[in-house]
């Protein structure tokens, strides 16, 4: 009898923030795969139709622009990217549970934008070399190490640097007209028209009204809840006619509202565009990369794409991720996995390099994205993109509304930017502030990183005389 008392239980359900259930032993426990099912649907479930709906197109004023130049200008194959990026959110989704972005390697694009040399091979082998250096971080663990040694105010000034580089990228889409394959201006926008200064205002007070700033509502406690909808509500205790107003202009999706009438306009400024669509997938064909393309890809591509990716892609994403959605656990070594592996397999067929992006993840939470499901949704809709107009969608997105993009962008920038506002001491402030300073001026994140790590290194040093052990200045940070 004692011996049938101390029977192990039953296996638990893994804890929700696990991504996948976890075992002790290398073979899987019975009803491992159910498990693993229940919880990819767990992480698939809406939250909220519309807002998860609105939240899936806050990353697009990211990904059109450099998905347009290069397809524009060095014949990136849109269709392959599609949809290798659509499988890509609908995995990241499924693994995560929240909205975990896909973007374009920013690096590598601006130099095949800047160099004409810098072509289709180029491309894809600083992808592929990027991806495989990611991986190898990842599965040895060694990315577990960088992402815990890097205080969070040197986080917070590569966050704050990238978050207003898109604000400013934002408001030179909105100011000037823009010639997306040559990523120039091309002189002041006029107040009206199509794309004019005028529709790009309405938008962006239409999101201000919509969206707010972006209050966490998440994070206020039931009780504050019910007092607010119980001062709105009348004698009888219905709701009153200011509360519902209130909520029907903020079920509103504000962003998905927008990109369709962006949608909308792009027909109406070239009607011809319906003839040059052609229906069908793009061919899929593995890239040839010569020995020089490697050479090149290397140096002028995944150098200088390694510090960001690891920087943003990777620490700042998790750093986010955790301060979003504190409830789940999110690892680096998983992160950096996800984005290798990623580059590793599309780089080949042509699809864009692709990571993970803290200005990607505010923007999807900005308009409402909280689960897995909002970017898998985004992801199906590439996907079948992809297969039905394949490259031939370009001719669209090219008369898409630049202003529009522009405020779709900023406020994703702005909100990424908004993260830097948990640093409490004057220290932390000061770190994070001269690495914004120069990662801005440098366009150079890893160079921002540089002289924030010695900044903080060189304060912790001038505190060793003082009653903190140098162990605990650098685990609490600098103060």
């Amino acid at each position: 009898m004692e011996s049938q008392n101390n029977q192990i239980p039953p296996t638990q359900n893994p804890p929700p923030h696990q991504p996948f259930p976890q075992s002790q032993s290398s073979a899987p426990p019975p009803g491992f795969s159910a498990k693993v099912v229940s919880q990819v649907k767990s992480n698939l479930i809406f939250k909220s139709k519309w807002a998860e709906l609105n939240g899936a197109v806050g990353d697009l004023g990211t990904y059109i622009p450099i998905v347009v130049a290069l397809t524009l200008s060095r014949d990136l194959n849109l269709g392959t990217t599609l949809i290798f990026t659509g499988v890509y959110n609908i995995i990241t989704g499924a693994i995560y549970g929240v909205p975990m972005p896909v973007q374009p390697m920013k690096a590598i694009a601006a130099t095949a934008l800047a160099n004409p040399d810098f072509g289709v091979p180029e491309i894809m082998a600083a992808g592929i070399l990027t991806g495989g250096i990611l991986l190898v971080l990842g599965v040895t663990g060694l990315m577990k190490l960088v992402y815990k040694f890097i205080p969070l105010c040197v986080v917070r000034g590569i966050q704050l640097a990238q978050g207003l580089s898109f604000a400013l990228t934002a408001v030179k889409y909105i100011k000037k007209v823009q010639n997306l394959p040559k990523s120039k201006a091309l002189g002041e926008r006029h107040w009206f028209g199509l794309d004019g200064l005028v529709l790009a205002i309405v938008c962006t007070c239409f999101i201000v009204l919509v969206n707010g700033a972006g209050e966490e509502y998440h994070q206020r406690s039931e009780g504050q809840a019910d007092a607010a909808v119980g001062s709105n509500n009348d004698v009888e205790g219905r709701p009153g006619r200011k509360a519902r107003w209130r909520k029907i202009i903020a079920s509103l999706p504000s962003a998905f509202l927008i990109f369709v009438l962006g949608v909308i306009l792009a027909f109406i400024r070239k009607p011809k565009i319906v003839h040059e669509i052609k229906f069908g997938p793009s061919p899929l064909e593995v890239v040839k990369i010569s020995r020089h393309a490697w050479k090149e890809g290397f140096i002028k591509g995944a150098i200088p794409q390694l510090p960001l990716s690891i920087l943003n892609s990777v620490v700042a994403v998790c750093k986010l991720s955790n301060d979003l959605f504190p409830e789940r656990d999110f690892s680096a070594t998983s992160l950096s996995v996800t984005v290798g592996l990623m580059n590793v397999v599309g780089s080949w067929f042509g699809a864009m390099p692709s990571c993970h992006g803290a200005g990607g993840l505010a923007g999807q939470y900005k308009f409402g994205g909280r689960s897995g499901g909002c970017v898998a949704l985004l992801g199906t809709a590439k996907l079948v993109l992809g297969l039905v107009l394949g490259t031939s969608l370009v001719t669209i997105l090219n008369q898409f509304p630049v202003g529009v993009l522009g405020v779709l962008l900023l406020f994703a920038g702005i909100e990424l930017a908004m993260c830097a506002r948990d640093m409490n001491t004057k220290g932390e402030s000061f770190v994070m502030l001269i690495c914004t300073a120069v990662s801005l001026v440098g366009s150079s994140a890893a160079l921002g990183f540089v002289v924030g790590m010695v900044v903080y290194l060189l304060l912790c040093i001038r505190k060793l005389g003082r009653d903190k052990p140098a162990s605990m200045i650098w685990m609490h940070g600098v103060v």
